[in-house]
């Protein structure tokens, strides 16, 4: 009798707590079925680009005696070497402009640029920017070509699902599936690091290709990874759309990244003699710079740029370099104890300093 009422009572009581842990079990979307459709959409915009450029060969007579090296040096020209190599990019204007890495093309001689339907034209570079790895180069196509449009990535959530294209190890056009595992990575490379980290396979060649939300907006350039072995390790990192779009505007319009400067060399706060004090830290000011004529030293401490908190030596690089050259802004300075506001005249970044 036991038994026959413990089977009874136990079907009810399972299906209650089944219920009960469904309730509040967390809800998880379900993943795409399939991302063909929009890939089909997208992929004709995604390009092969091979370069070419020239680079200097070994010495070839530097076995030679110091007195004789010369001469035979004036006697036969230099040896030149031509190096190839491949990368990726995507079309954004049916004209032809096409978004790439400055390491794929900034140094390149010839340019060429596969579509998708196995065509190649020749491209030229418009303009690049070496401190985000941006490029812009231009086809002129016989007609309309496909092109892809720039997401919000400031949108992009950590877990968000990605696919990067692109052409890894030059077999052609290809795509990866995977997630966003991080935002805002400092990997080094500049001092507008700000990367999205995806675990979406990224390989040599994929460099410049586009990253696509589901909806296949771009929201990322492909342009590093993370790997001890040269191939994907399952760490890649992107440019995001809000900084690589605002570049391309800028370079189609100008050719050029004109960034504000202004002469010093900056550090974080936070050591012993600095306690508590949030904001960058002089560590020298150059001569004849836009830093010294407007009073800055070395030990001042900025905290605002025209009334916005300056939250490290990255963020004062950052806010300056967004003033345009020849602009004012005003500082917010701690020096030895004392607040000092100074207006500084912004300078243009000299080419090659960050």
């Amino acid at each position: 009798m036991l038994i026959t009422f413990t089977r009874r009572r136990a079907a009810p009581l399972l299906a209650a707590l089944l219920l009960a842990a469904t309730l509040r079990a967390p809800a998880f979307a379900a993943g795409p079925e399939s991302f063909a459709p929009m890939i089909r959409r997208v992929l004709p915009a995604v390009v092969n680009i091979r370069v070419t450029e020239t680079v200097a060969a070994e010495d070839p007579f530097a076995f030679l005696p110091p007195e004789l090296r010369q001469q035979f040096r004036d006697r036969f020209q230099a040896h030149k070497e031509r190096m190839q190599g491949a990368g990726s990019g995507f079309i954004i204007d049916p004209s032809g402009y096409i978004v790439t890495n400055n390491h794929v093309v900034g140094s390149a001689d010839q340019i060429t640029v596969a579509l998708r339907d196995g065509s190649e034209l020749p491209a030229h570079v418009v303009g690049t920017d070496d401190l985000t790895d941006i490029a812009l180069i231009k086809v002129d196509a016989p007609g309309p070509l496909p092109a892809v449009v720039w997401g919000d990535s400031r949108s992009v959530e950590v877990g968000d699902w990605v696919i990067a294209a692109g052409n890894p190890f030059g077999l052609g056009g290809s795509i990866s599936a995977g997630i966003v595992s991080a935002r805002g990575r400092d990997i080094g490379a500049g001092p507008f690091d700000d990367f999205i980290q995806l675990d979406a396979p990224i390989n040599p060649g994929n460099s410049g290709g586009p990253v696509f939300n589901e909806q296949g907006q771009v929201i990322g350039v492909d342009t590093a990874i993370a790997s001890p072995t040269g191939a994907s390790v399952g760490i890649g990192f992107a440019i995001p759309a809000e900084i690589a779009s605002r570049i391309v505007a800028e370079l189609r319009a100008h050719g050029r990244i004109d960034r504000g400067w202004l002469g010093v060399s900056v550090e974080d706060t936070g050591d012993d003699q600095h306690p508590g004090v949030p904001g960058a830290l002089i560590g020298a000011v150059e001569r004849g710079g836009p830093a010294l004529r407007a009073g800055l030293r070395a030990g001042d401490i900025v905290t605002t740029v025209n009334g916005q908190p300056v939250d490290s030596a990255r963020g004062l690089i950052r806010q300056i370099a967004q003033a345009p050259p020849g602009s004012v802004v005003r500082l917010d300075v701690r020096r030895q104890g004392r607040d000092v506001q100074l207006s500084v005249t912004v300078g243009h970044r000299p080419s090659g300093q960050g």
